[in-house]
């Protein structure tokens, strides 16, 4: 019985989804042949225009000869000068019309025959103009260029009557059809229009009908979704329970510690005359150990903090980070004589002070692990690198790859996966100082910060510890993991 409502629920999903297709492909048709009849009917208007550009080329062509042969005919007659100026203006701005028209005329094959005869017509009244103005009027060979230079005239008229009325002909037939492809612009977009809504009614009805559906399913979850957050509140006390305890648990075992440390340190300066060498010995050995035990506790606390406390994520300058850092190892970098280079490191968004514990760390471990004899050296630089190169990074976001390199003792890099994990040594106790938990917080702190971490080491050839952080983690939407342990060593 259950499956009916699932399988009419399915049916009706599939009924509006259909009904918004259409309707998005017929608005999508229509602005297609919308958009295709506005080009049209632009195309059209575009050859009427055209029309008129040569009908208005064409007349002023023949207004230039009118006033080559009006100002020549007065000079001829009057032998004054100022006759001559209408006649100059036009001859040189003739070739100017003439090319404008050539270039007007170059779609139909027709008017560009015709266009070449009056060229021809106007170039052969040219040459009998400038001869009739060396000759007198009432000479036979004047009358004779006269005469001949009024037929052309007329030829030249009744050419020009013909293109024009060519044109004419063109701009009634050019003025139909972009009528038409206006007329056909308006149909197309009144009909899609209508089939548009019709289509968006039908999906608007049966979208009613299923949010109907789906309010009397909504209402049953709100119960579920009360009770959901009931719990929620009791896991965060719970999470706020246990972080209190971490603290004073923490802060309790060192006190204890402190005093051991205090005791002996007191009984070795008082009665240190009184020690043998194994007694010596023995006291140091609780010092040392209750030192280790105390530093112990306070890099636990740290681990447990990186993840427990939500902090803001605000613009840090990584390269005061470093400096300060580096400021901090002073004298241990002197007493080392270690070569320090650090190219200019970008601001990103991040938590500064879990930033302080990355790379205190990482140099950290480069100034511990260095090799005897030889001068040791730290290089820390960086470069904008895409999501697409490691796994597990948002594709296309933007990250900075940071690499923390030394020439120490390095690691072989089958141990890798062991050693960004709590109490992972690949040393003795007695031959590095170290609790085991450093690399794991900085681990723990790239992953907070939905980065990836890795190393490249070989044996007495040094190691670089490679930390990939998002410049802005407006990149990431999802939640962070409380115990980060993926998107870290290299690609397998």
């Amino acid at each position: 019985m259950k499956k009916l409502p699932q399988i009419g629920s399915r049916l009706m999903n599939r009924r509006i989804a259909l009904g918004f297709i259409v309707a998005m492909v017929l608005i999508a048709s229509g602005f297609a042949l919308s958009f295709y009849s506005y080009n049209q009917y632009g195309e059209d208007t575009k050859r009427v225009r055209h029309t008129y550009d040569v009908m208005s080329a064409l007349e002023n062509v023949l207004s230039l000869v009118k006033d080559i042969e009006g100002g020549s005919r007065g000079y001829v007659i009057t032998h004054d000068v100022a006759f001559l100026e209408p006649y100059l203006m036009a001859k040189r701005l003739l070739p100017d019309k003439l090319k404008q028209l050539r270039e007007l005329t170059t779609d139909n094959k027709i008017q560009i025959h015709r266009r070449q005869l009056l060229e021809k017509l106007v170039q052969e009244k040219l040459t009998v103009t400038k001869t009739r103005l060396n000759l007198p009027i009432d000479s036979k060979n004047g009358l004779e260029t006269s005469r001949i230079g009024k037929r052309q005239m007329d030829a030249i008229r009744r050419h020009v009557a013909l293109m024009i009325d060519t044109e004419k002909t063109l701009m009634g037939s050019r003025n139909r059809q972009a009528e038409r492809s206006f007329r056909n612009t308006l149909i197309i977009i009144f009909v899609l229009s209508l089939l548009t809504f019709l289509a968006l009614a039908l999906s608007y009805w049966l979208l009613e009908q299923e949010l109907a559906r789906r309010q009397a399913n909504e209402d049953q979850l709100r119960s579920y979704e009360n009770q959901l957050k009931s719990q929620i509140r009791q896991l965060e006390t719970s999470n706020e329970e246990l972080e209190r305890f971490a603290f004073v648990a923490s802060h309790d075992l060192q006190e204890p510690l402190r005093k051991i440390q205090s005791f002996a340190n007191l009984i070795t300066e008082r009665y240190a005359n009184l020690f043998d060498a194994d007694s010596a010995m023995f006291m140091g050995k609780i010092s040392h150990s209750a030192e280790r035990m105390s530093k112990l506790i306070k890099d636990l606390l740290n681990f447990s903090r990186i993840s427990s406390h939500q902090e803001d994520f605000k613009a840090v300058d990584l390269n005061t980070i470093v400096q300060r850092i580096l400021d901090d190892q002073e004298l241990r970098i002197k007493g080392l004589d270690v070569e320090v280079e650090v190219s200019n490191l970008p601001t990103i968004q991040a938590v500064a002070s879990q930033m302080d514990h990355l790379f205190n760390n990482l140099i950290s471990n480069a100034l511990k692990f260095t090799r005897e004899g030889v001068r040791p050296k730290l290089r820390i630089y960086a470069r904008p690198v895409d999501g697409d190169v490691y796994t597990g990074l948002v594709a296309g976001g933007t990250y900075i790859e940071i690499t923390v390199e030394d020439n120490g003792i390095g690691f072989d890099e089958k141990y890798l996966e062991h050693i960004f994990k709590v109490f992972q040594r690949l040393h003795g106790k007695s031959a590095f100082e170290g609790t085991g938990i450093g690399l794991a917080i900085c681990k723990r702190v790239v992953m907070y910060h939905q980065g990836y971490i890795t190393a490249n080491s070989q044996p007495d050839h040094g190691a670089s510890f490679i930390i990939v952080l998002p410049e802005s983690q407006s990149l990431h939407y999802y939640d962070r993991p409380a115990a980060a342990e993926t998107h870290s060593y290299p690609l397998g």
